[in-house]
């Protein structure tokens, strides 16, 4: 039994199949309706009307062009440049031998060419994965199934703590502008600070759960007023220090010969330092893989639509990381305390036009720390996007509970948002919304997906070799990638492992563990299952078929079920094994899920449908072996509950004499995680039905 909300009273429509008539029931969504409780009118409100499934064109509606998918999936990378080159430039000072930050221009250019090398290998991997699943569907599928395990355990993390971060990160950005000694109501800067991120986070799980694409149209002119302002501060800081770039080649060059000829330090020293710096501000890099996850919410065609996002995101991400740390190099900027380096830099700027004691001056500050501010909460969209995603399709795989891949009325992950939403909630009171720590700990968890990734598909370019004309540019391209990544990696973990490092680590760790755990038990659970079908499958079943209609003046059993197998059969042998005698009608009922799995467009949508069918000819086909006139309803929804009560009273309106059956897994010993991981929909159903005065008996199929 699988479903979805509608709304509105449902008309049966009869087509005509193999065997019996079966009533598609189709149901339309709620518009106009009258009996709306108070609660029902305000989940409205915050979310919208359930949306309409019957429509054909909902699903073009629901995907996005490539400049709303830069918006809502480069926003996360782009937004990364409000602290990522900071954390290199700060990195850039060795113990003994101090401060280097005239090397700051190697970082730049280094920073640009990592940033258009990871976009480009994943643009080669949207070619061979143009249907999403990220890292973990490329590490599932290159490198086997405990691989890709750990991806998505690790991309799970890593969303989790994108939107950890991205809102902490905003909230420095803001509050720099007040300073430290902001306390209204003897309340300190530091607690206004974190309430303001927690109330952000309840505010954006609220947003997602309307959509994925009102969401990011919502944050479109935080964006474009982000780019604007950047651009202008970029190219204002780099045009106001063209007569200094010969100066400032010239310190350049002065610290490299510095460096290579201090005793102790020399040229490995230097490299070392830049290696460590470079490794460091890793935190740029992130959110480049935003697109391969999202795949399925783009226009088609997806792969195009992809790559050009792709590229809208390396070109801004790399213009704007690169052209800030050169900023700071130009204008010599360095730490201060309570202020983000960008603050700094406007404000550098600023002075240096002359407007610090104009009223133009504090307001460009002003502007440009707020929407970094806002544009780093429009970044921690990509893990609302991206995570609940990514766990949809760990649940297809029975990692996660399988219900994480059910969809609202409103089409979205709902479940995942909220356990996204929640724990990056938890991360940002755990870690008290520190920006360097959770940075540590986001960058690690990014590059070991990356790096999967990268050695996943050097693997499969290794074994076309000879075989396609590209494999020797591919190989060397992922291999370099590769390199980079495990390079990155390593240097970040040895770095700062006692520095939030094994947090990270712990928590990735645990949720290995758990996904281990919960795939087990799936599988102990569907062995069992499929001894079960295969035993009542070779049941015999003598006597000719019972083709006559079914009639609503006679007695009749409605059978909920889902796919066809030992369960569904179970509970029709269960029904006649007690009442043969009685019975003369059976009626089948099955919904049809839309989940994350199957919501892909029109064309999937039709196949769910057909499929549902068929399974119900098979089960009416079984009803007339067994000697009675069958028949079969279905519907097609994401609320199973709802729908089935919806099918339910129209069976009854036929049928007047009917009792509903339902089967249901029951354990031989009943524990908590039994609730968490199976299907409650027959409990539910059967108190829905109670107050509509029908009778649902759930028949128990025992698991020891």
């Amino acid at each position: 039994m699988t479903a979805l909300h509608g709304g509105a009273t449902p008309e049966p429509v009869l087509a005509q199949a193999t065997g019996a008539a079966i009533e598609i029931f189709d149901t339309a969504p709620a518009e106009g309706l009258e009996d709306h409780s108070l609660g029902e009118r305000v989940k409205e409100l915050l979310i919208g009307k359930p949306r309409d499934l019957n429509d054909r064109s909902l699903y073009k509606h629901l995907s996005l062009a490539a400049f709303l998918a830069w918006v809502g999936l480069g926003a996360d990378g782009l937004s990364s440049s409000c602290y990522g080159p900071a954390e290199a430039f700060h990195h850039l000072v060795h113990p003994v031998h101090g401060a280097h930050t005239d090397l700051a221009i190697f970082l730049a250019l280094a920073t640009v060419g990592t940033v258009f090398l990871i976009s480009s290998c994943y643009s080669h991997i949207l070619e061979e994965f143009p249907s999403g699943g990220g890292g973990y569907l490329v590490a599932s599928k290159l490198l086997g199934r405990k691989a890709g395990l750990v991806s998505g355990c690790a991309l799970l993390v890593d969303y989790i703590l994108t939107i950890t971060v991205s809102v902490a990160a905003a909230g420095d950005a803001m509050f720099g502008l007040v300073g430290p000694d902001f306390a209204p109501f003897g309340i300190g800067a530091a607690h206004w600070k974190l309430g303001l991120e927690g109330s952000v986070i309840l505010g954006l799980i609220v947003l997602n759960l309307r959509g994925m694409k009102e969401s990011v149209i919502a944050l479109l002119p935080v964006f474009l007023v982000f780019v604007a302002v950047h651009a202008a501060l970029i190219v204002g800081a780099i045009a106001l220090n063209l007569d200094g770039t010969g100066a400032m080649l010239t310190r350049v060059s002065d610290e490299v010969q510095t460096c290579v000829n201090t005793p102790g330090f020399g040229v490995w020293g230097m490299l070392g330092l830049l290696l460590h710096a470079y490794s460091l501000g890793a935190g740029t890099y992130t959110g480049i893989e935003a697109v391969s996850n999202s795949m399925p919410m783009l226009q088609e065609p997806r792969v195009a639509t992809g790559k050009r996002t792709m590229f809208y995101m390396a070109s801004s991400l790399a213009i704007t990381a690169g052209g800030l740390m050169l900023a700071y190099l130009l204008l010599d900027i360095s730490p201060t305390p309570g202020k983000t380096m960008n603050q700094s830099l406007t404000e550098a700027f600023v002075a240096k036009l002359g407007f610090q004691n104009h009223w133009a001056g504090p307001t460009f500050i002003m502007v440009t720390m707020v929407v970094e501010g806002l544009l780093l909460f429009a970044a921690a969209q990509a893990g609302f996007i991206d995570g609940p995603r990514v766990m949809a399709t760990m649940a297809v795989d029975s990692w996660v509970p399988h219900w994480f891949a059910n969809l609202s009325e409103r089409l979205t992950t709902h479940k995942g948002i909220w356990v996204m939403g929640t724990t990056a909630l938890a991360a940002l009171l755990l870690t008290g919304g520190n920006v360097s720590t959770l940075v540590i700990m986001y960058s690690i968890n990014v590059f070991l997906t990356f790096s999967l990734s990268m050695l996943g598909m050097m693997r499969y370019w290794w074994s076309l070799r000879g075989k396609h004309p590209l494999w020797k540019r591919r190989l060397a391209l992922f291999s370099l990638g590769s390199t980079l990544c495990l390079t990155i990696l390593c240097v970040t973990v040895v770095e700062k492992f006692q520095e939030g490092g094994w947090r990270t680590l712990l928590a990735t760790g645990g949720c290995v563990l758990l996904c281990v755990a919960i795939r087990r038990y799936y599988s102990t659970v569907g062995t069992k299952l499929h001894e079960l079908d295969e035993a009542l499958n070779a049941l015999p079943i003598v006597g000719s078929p019972n083709k006559s209609t079914p009639s609503g003046d006679h007695p009749t059993a409605c059978v909920l079920v889902g796919a066809y197998g030992g369960l569904g059969i179970h509970t029709i042998y269960h029904v006649l094994h007690g009442w043969r005698s009685y019975y003369q009608n059976v009626v089948f009922v099955s919904v049809g899920v839309v989940d994350s799995g199957n919501f892909k467009g029109a064309a999937a949508m039709d196949d769910l449908r057909l499929h549902t069918r068929q399974t119900l000819q098979q089960y009416v086909a079984l009803g007339q072996r067994l000697g009675l006139a069958s028949t079969s309803m279905m519907s097609i929804g994401t609320d199973a509950a709802h729908e089935l009560q919806e099918v339910c009273r129209a069976v009854r309106h036929q049928f007047p004499h009917v009792v509903f059956y339902a089967g249901q897994l029951v354990f031989q010993r009943d524990r908590w995680y039994h609730r968490l991981l199976h299907n409650r929909t027959a409990y539910a159903l059967q108190e829905r039905l109670h107050w509509d005065g029908m009778t649902l008996v759930i028949l128990p199929k025992r698991v020891k």
